[in-house]
């Protein structure tokens, strides 16, 4: 966590504070946010309190499709759940989760790919529950050679109206861009109540 960027420290802290219910770190990779998240104490929206109330420890559960990430997960956070699995079949139950953390973690998946796991984490997200998506962002929807395998770059405005079409509805948008680094933007959305 010493290497994660201030902002993007800000953007997951804050919306963690806001969730009510269990957590799914989506394409966790060796586990740090998982571990960071299930340090953090969540809060109830729409408690009839002023403000929020404390929770105890976010409930978090770590999924990527590499064993070899969930292995060091568990050795590296020992007391952490990491699992073996892809976000097009995730295990949780329909409208189970709190929220859902995809930070980086769908940028490998190619435009005509991106839509089943969107649908997945809008069927686990309870209504009201909070998708939180950290990707690269460009003018135009472009692919790039990324460390490992080919990632994509998507303009903010394409990426929205995909959680959109999958039943989330974007409730904020962030970017940055720091010198002699790609440009980052976060977006959050929240579950649709069904009326």
């Amino acid at each position: 966590m010493s290497a994660v960027h201030p902002a993007d420290l800000s953007i997951v802290s804050q919306w963690a504070d806001e969730l009510d219910g269990p957590v799914l770190d989506l394409g966790c990779g060796p586990g740090h946010w998982t571990a960071f998240l299930a340090g953090r104490g969540g809060h109830s929206r729409g408690n009839g309190h002023s403000g929020h109330a404390p929770l105890s420890s976010l409930d978090v559960t770590g999924v990527d499709p590499v064993p070899a990430f969930v292995e060091h997960a568990r050795g590296t956070y020992p007391g952490g759940r990491y699992e073996v699995g892809t976000a097009e079949h995730l295990s949780a139950p329909d409208g189970s989760l709190g929220g859902v953390l995809a930070w980086y973690s769908l940028v490998h998946h190619s435009p005509d790919a991106i839509d089943g796991p969107l649908r997945e984490v809008a069927r686990v997200l309870r209504p009201g529950g909070r998708f939180l998506v950290g990707f690269f962002e460009w003018p135009a929807l472009e692919r790039f050679e990324h460390t490992v395998v080919t990632a994509w770059r998507w303009p903010v405005d394409e990426l929205a109206a995909r959680l959109e079409a999958a039943g989330l509805t974007v409730l904020g948008t962030t970017t940055r861009t720091d010198p002699g680094s790609r440009p980052h933007a976060a977006l959050i959305a929240e579950h649709r109540t069904v009326r």
